[in-house]
């Protein structure tokens, strides 16, 4: 059904047990990729690994063919924030690689997003990583009935300005349901009590993107891979969140 004030979909039980599937599918294929990553690895074999997965499973990728991407995962290394192609790039020792990926079951998407270290990664690169990962944790404790989108955004500034990164403002989190981007946008940054009111039924992915350096980015000749301004490493992680009446529920994970 609609949220008639908001606009907001609100799924029907039978519609969150889809995405509960394809949140689960998605979260065990991330397992599979962050077995392979390592040095000598391709970002193109990756893709390879995801597509064979994704096609043992019977479901269909999120991101193959939307918009014209042209691959099942978007791999973005080092300074590469978001949406990198696959390639025939080769991993090396001390990157650190952002893997985003979805799927679709019954007409219903999930999407997901983890950075890995590749074998032996600077002290700075890992805490990166970890206080990335650490504020998407927060930020999910937000997720809660009654809360506001820009409570979402507060959490992951307030954890992440302090540390001293950039916070990557202009690409965020966003609804996700029978499309793999649906109202409302969920920044990572924000004023508490502000924006959407968060219901039950309400289906969100939250993401942080946080840089060693800047929060500014820009786009590359690709059309589609955004980069760090100054050159400086990004972490990304991502999961999709179900509202409920009590906690909010981590859709892809396992």
């Amino acid at each position: 059904m609609l949220n008639r004030i908001s606009g907001i979909t609100i799924k029907s039980d039978k519609e969150i047990n889809y995405m509960r599937e394809a949140g689960t599918i998605i979260a065990e294929i991330m397992q599979v990729i962050e077995l392979a990553i390592e040095p000598g690895i391709t970002t193109a074999e990756l893709d390879k690994i995801s597509r064979k997965e994704i096609k043992l499973r019977n479901v269909e990728p999120a991101f193959l063919g939307l918009y014209g991407f042209p691959a099942t995962i978007c791999v973005s290394i080092n300074e590469e924030i978001v949406h990198g192609i696959p390639s025939e790039r080769k991993l090396k020792h001390g990157d650190i690689i952002s893997v985003d990926a979805g799927v679709i079951v019954e007409g219903f998407y999930s999407d997901h997003a983890k950075t890995f270290p590749v074998g032996d990664c600077i002290e700075a690169d890992l805490k990166l990583i970890s206080d990335t990962s650490e504020s998407l944790s927060l930020a999910i404790q937000s997720c809660i009935n009654k809360n506001h989108v820009g409570d979402i955004g507060n959490t992951i500034e307030n954890y992440v300005s302090p540390l001293g990164y950039g916070l990557v403002r202009n690409y965020t989190g966003h609804g996700i349901g029978k499309a793999l981007h649906e109202p409302p946008q969920v920044p990572n940054f924000g004023e508490q009590n502000s924006g959407i009111k968060l219901v039950p039924g309400m289906t969100i992915a939250v993401e942080p993107m946080v840089n060693l350096g800047s929060d500014d980015t820009k786009l590359c000749d690709d059309s589609w891979t955004v980069v760090t301004s100054d050159g400086a490493k990004s972490a990304h992680f991502e999961h999709t969140i179900l509202i409920t009446e009590d906690l909010p529920e981590i859709l892809t994970s396992i």
